[in-house]
């Protein structure tokens, strides 16, 4: 089995035209030459990944999903932005080569950027790695001394001082997703009253410090060096990134994170190896970053419930574009189921909370 990411078959509905796409590029990459093979890369569940393979060179396009989009999403100018000048700050950004605004060449805007060659870890740890729980637990506190380094970037020194407003983050999180929410309802889904009650109930105040928070900061967007899987070497998917509170971030991050003491339904939702043996629990990972951050988190209730009911939004905006027939990608179908039980394992949370 290859441990580095794979390409596959285009899915139905998401084809890219070589022809239109190779003249473009073209004209913007110095000394490309040859034709392009296009495949698509399986993951992910927002903007559309494919992998431009030249003879000589490789690289990813990234493209936002056919039909109904949130108004601010898949910005891919802005991610283009954050790839060139995050990278001075935090060298683990693939260099982004070109951003074309043209809808006419592929139906929608995209940027092209480098291809990292490396290991992507999905929902189990391969066998492949032999990682013992001792190297397993090194690569989990490698993981989250990453999005600490992240989080204590200069962003004024990057450029990035205008990516976003850190005065009033939290509130506008918690209204804003409950908005967007709301805009993405459809008549199966749950309403989360209770959760949206008690997030506005228990909300904190901004950290101090605000920083560039990723949004997206999982197992499977980072890729490991193949020739030594202990080492980062790449982070992706930075399309929701901006600056804020950080450890809004580390709720994000604490939403994916299924750990192994989970009940069954929850493990069907898990996208990275968080349950191997030697990976953190919930806790551990809040309290190794508290440390390594230098700050005290009193209780990781608030931000863990508030990733939960975050992570329901996105899911629930990408069924509604399969409720409404906007895509064809059966995988979206149980989304519902998803987001029902995110709701359950909130409210969950609230009940043994001490907020």
């Amino acid at each position: 089995m290859a441990l580095t990411d794979q390409s596959t078959q285009i899915r139905e509905g998401e084809e890219l035209d070589a022809a239109r796409i190779d003249p473009y590029l073209k004209a913007h990459i110095p000394g490309l030459t040859g034709e392009p093979r296009i495949s698509q890369f399986p993951g992910g569940a927002s903007n559309l990944t494919y992998l431009l393979e030249y003879p000589d060179q490789e690289f990813v396009l990234r493209r936002p999903p056919f039909g109904h989009k949130a108004k601010s999403a898949h910005d891919m100018g802005r991610e283009y932005r954050i790839l060139n000048q995050l990278n001075a700050g935090f060298p683990y950004c693939p260099k982004a080569y070109v951003h074309c605004t043209d809808e006419s060449v592929i139906g929608g805007e995209f940027y092209v950027m480098e291809r990292v060659k490396g290991i992507i870890l999905r929902s189990e740890m391969p066998a492949e790695l032999q990682l013992d729980a001792a190297k397993t637990r090194s690569l989990c506190e490698s993981f989250i001394d990453k999005l600490v380094e992240l989080h204590r970037v200069d962003y004024q020194a990057c450029g990035l001082g205008d990516l976003g407003k850190p005065e009033g983050y939290v509130q506008r999180q918690i209204a804003g997703w409950s908005d967007r929410y709301e805009k993405a309802l459809t008549p199966d889904a749950p309403l989360w009253e209770p959760v949206k009650a008690w997030l506005r109930d228990k909300m904190p105040a901004d950290h101090p410090k605000p920083a560039i928070v990723h949004n997206d900061y999982r197992f499977d967007n980072v890729i490991l060096d193949p020739q030594n899987p202990m080492h980062i070497i790449g982070v992706l998917d930075w399309e929701l990134t901006t600056l804020g509170d950080p450890l809004m971030d580390l709720g994000n991050t604490l939403a994916y994170w299924i750990e192994a003491a989970d009940p069954a339904p929850v493990q069907l939702m898990r996208r990275q190896p968080s349950n191997a043996p030697g990976m953190l629990t919930r806790q551990q990972f809040a309290d190794y970053y508290a440390q390594r951050a230098g700050i005290e988190i009193k209780s990781i209730d608030f931000y863990y419930t508030y990733g939960l009911f975050r992570l329901a939004g996105i899911v629930q905006q990408i069924y509604y574009r399969f409720y409404h027939g906007q895509t064809q990608d059966k995988r979206f179908a149980q989304f519902i189921h998803m987001n029902k039980l995110l709701e359950h394992m909130s409210l969950q949370v609230i009940h043994k909370s001490t907020l």
